[in-house]
């Protein structure tokens, strides 16, 4: 080679180049059976956007919990055409159109970039010479929403869901040479009957576009008549032990052996289909600071000979709910680490529902380490099998949403039936993912139906994780079935905290939602919203440090165990993200929110600052100075009392101290000359009113739970309904403010000692002060 011209290795390279991509494109025309595809602008541009390959996309394995060697990817180009009703299945015919899959319709990159509601994919495949005499499975990862499949023109089986895989045994139907795939699909978005998430027909708001058809990877795989078809995971930490349930189709002796770093840690021997207990002596815990995975190898035998092996892997981590420091908590390998993460769409504007590549799968996740998260909420839609293998890889907690039914339509009989049966199967296929630690039933009443009977059904049919039986029962007129292991507030911008009882912890299941507009970098510009936008990156970094920092007394005086913020990117006109719905751009001062983040999970443990205040007359004072909280005008101000005072300016400085109308355990102050009339906030200033005590918001709005003030003196008087926000003294005048919000009364040096009061007995005239 050393003697060849420069110019020369230039034009061979440019040849061989040439020579590659119109083999490529051959490829592409042979398996899809039409022209090469032409993937249509998205919208916005993805960095992996250019890297996706019309011939062979997404090309990893897609089962990393159950993996085989032999295996044929069946992504690329296919023919496509819309269905009509009556269609009789176009056997051996040319479709009109292409489609790239497995990319939904409706996004650019499937080459289509619209809707339909019924449609028709075909291809054409030719087995490897070495599958021969083994059975042939078809593998999807997921169609949206009824597939029907066929094989060279018979009916292979159906199957409804648009969320869970599902695989056909196709070796009846097979010939020899080139086989045909046709796959019919109906997708109901916007009729109702069916899980369907965030999709609408006509998307806007915090509804986005729908995402039909294929739109996971679909593959074949060789087995052998006696094989594994799924693996049941569950480790069980206090028993030094991993429980596993091989299961399959025929009947065969199961051998499973755990290794760690290569080395051998135990094996076992069972039966398919019967649970056995693989020993995790000594176990290395998995978690999210050491996300440590064991490697399992399965194998199946009949008559001493191995009929079928597949590579697995587990972590070991225990789950669930304890008393810590009096407050109910989720506790992970029995220790409260608080829970702070965003919530995860699981959108991208050049593919939907699917991400272009496996790096832009795994891509968000990585950033929620970076940003110093440890769990994330996989909000109302379940991703591919990857997802799950890098947040168990990565060392991220996940709260799995089951995808809600259309908000707009009640819910029939048998609609709730077809959800429940959608939601078993999307445990069923996800329960051995270790980062997996809690399942989300139903979102802010959104098509709710017998909420506390399912959340017993998801806890039987799952005992080892923490079911959340409705995120948000504080909100948009959802209905708290009152069971589960969680009680979820949504707080817009918040943040604040429900309290927690004996059987269930308090979680903030949403909250933020900071928007910041980067001019390039929007799906649209002229409809753009948040749910409070900011006027520049130094604004948004302020005011989400501002709430952070408001999370940390929640943890240790109202019993926060967790905390999502909105979101982790923009999604089309929604821009709460911390990133850019194209992944571009950061807005963020990522190692500022780290640090935050890192400080407020390293809180976890803080002893609470609780302070009883006992019942009877007081008076606040304001420490070191003869000033009082007074009520003689509206608002209320602070000021002192005059020489020579009356009983009646004593009355203006007592109030009665009674247990808490909204929380015995707190307290409320009652005027010392109307029984009826209550100290309360309301519009963010403090007022003394007399309002109907069977409103829930009156008796919320007037009690106040005591905390110790500043430098261990005195106390702080945080409102029961609002967690982040205590009454303080703001020129001249009494403000219910946040420390971490953005108006003038809020946050600021000052604050501290601007929201610490004395309990003192009501003055006396006598007093020196009067003096």
């Amino acid at each position: 080679m050393s003697g060849v011209h420069p110019r020369f290795q230039i034009f061979r390279g440019a040849i061989c180049l040439l020579v590659f991509t119109l083999a490529l494109l051959g490829l592409a025309r042979a398996e899809g059976g039409q022209r090469p595809l032409q993937v249509k602008s998205p919208l916005l541009r993805t960095p992996w956007t250019a890297q996706v390959s019309t011939a062979r996309p997404l090309p990893e394995y897609p089962r990393p919990q159950l993996v085989r060697p032999d295996w044929l990817n069946l992504n690329g180009p296919w023919q496509f055409q819309a269905a009509g009703a009556g269609d009789a299945v176009p056997v051996r015919r040319t479709l009109r159109e292409t489609v790239l899959v497995p990319f939904p319709v409706e996004s650019a990159l499937s080459g289509l970039a619209r809707h339909e509601a019924a449609m028709w994919y075909r291809r054409t495949f030719t087995l490897p010479a070495g599958w021969a005499g083994r059975r042939i499975l078809l593998h999807f990862g997921a169609v949206d929403t009824v597939a029907a499949v066929y094989i060279n023109g018979q009916r292979v089986g159906t199957h409804t869901g648009g969320y869970d895989s599902f695989s056909f045994d196709v070796t009846p139907h097979l010939e020899r040479g080139v086989n045909e795939v046709i796959v019919h699909v109906l997708d109901d978005t916007g009729a109702g009957g069916m899980p369907v998430g965030k999709q609408r027909l006509e998307p806007s708001g915090i509804f986005y576009t729908a995402s039909s058809g294929i739109w996971q990877t679909v593959w074949l795989e060789p087995v052998a008549p006696t094989h594994v078809s799924r693996l049941t995971l569950t480790p069980d930490v206090p028993g030094r032990a991993l429980r596993a349930t091989v299961q399959g189709t025929g009947q065969g002796r199961v051998h499973l052996t755990a290794r760690a770093g290569g080395k051998v840690v135990s094996s076992v021997a069972g039966v398919l289909g019967q649970e056995v207990r693989l020993p995790v002596p000594s176990a290395h815990l998995w978690s999210p600071d050491d996300p440590f995975l064991y490697t399992l190898t399965v194998t199946v035998e009949q008559g001493g000979r191995t009929v079928d092996r597949v590579q697995s892997y587990f972590g070991m981590r225990s789950i669930g709910l304890q008393t810590v420091n009096g407050w109910t908590r989720p506790v992970l390998n029995g220790k409260f680490v608080f829970q702070i993460g965003t919530l995860d769409q699981g959108f991208w504007p050049d593919g939907l529902y699917t991400a272009p590549s496996d790096a832009a799968l795994k891509f968000d996740l990585v950033k929620h380490k970076q940003l110093g998260f440890n769990m994330v909420r996989k909000h109302i839609k379940v991703e591919p099998q990857r997802w799950y293998y890098w947040a168990d890889k990565l060392g991220l907690l996940v709260w799995q949403d089951m995808p809600s039914m259309m908000t707009e339509q009640p819910v029939t009989p048998g609609a709730a039936n077809e959800f429940v049966r959608q939601y078993r199967r999307i445990i069923d296929q996800h329960r051995s993912s270790p980062a997996i630690v809690t399942w989300v039933n139903q979102n802010e009443g959104w098509g709710q139906f017998a909420q506390a009977p399912l959340a017993a059904a998801v806890k039987r049919w799952d005992p080892s994780r923490l079911v959340d039986n409705m995120s948000g029962i504080n909100c948009c007129g959802a209905h708290d079935g009152g069971n589960g292991d969680l009680a979820d507030w949504h707080v817009y911008i918040g943040p604040s905290s429900p309290s927690p009882s004996v059987r269930r912890a308090a979680v903030l299941g949403e909250f933020g939602g900071l928007g910041l507009r980067v001019p390039g970098h929007e799906w649209s510009p002229v409809t753009s919203f948040s749910y409070e936008m900011q006027a520049s990156p130094g604004d948004l970094n302020r005011r989400y440090l501002g709430l952070v920092d408001s999370l940390r007394p929640m943890i240790a005086n109202a019993g926060l165990s967790a905390a999502i913020y909105t979101e982790i990117t923009d999604v089309e006109g929604e821009v709460n993200g911390l990133l850019t719905y194209d992944r571009q751009v950061m807005k963020v001062d990522a190692p500022r929110l780290r640090a935050a983040h890192r400080a407020l999970i390293a809180a976890s443990g803080s002893a609470s600052t609780r302070v009883a205040i006992r019942p009877g007359p007081v008076a606040f004072q304001v420490p070191g100075k003869p000033t009082f909280l007074l009520y003689t005008a509206d608002p209320l101000q602070v000021g002192s009392l005059p020489a020579g005072t009356s009983a009646a300016d004593v009355k203006a400085a007592t109030l009665v101290a009674v247990p808490g109308l909204a929380d015995p355990t707190c307290a409320s102050f009652r005027s010392s000359s109307d029984p009826q009339s209550y100290l309360r906030h309301r519009e963010s200033l403090l007022h003394v009113e007399t309002d109907d005590l069977n409103s829930v918001g009156f008796r919320q709005d007037a009690t106040f739970c005591a905390e110790r003030g500043a430098a261990g003196t005195g106390v702080t008087l945080v409102s029961y309904n609002f967690r982040a926000a205590a009454i303080r003294r703001y020129q001249g005048t009494l403000w219910l403010a946040d420390r971490g919000g953005d108006q003038p009364w809020d946050g600021g040096m000052a604050y501290p000692v601007d929201v610490t009061w004395r309990v003192v007995a009501p003055p006396h005239p006598s007093a020196r002060w009067f003096r």
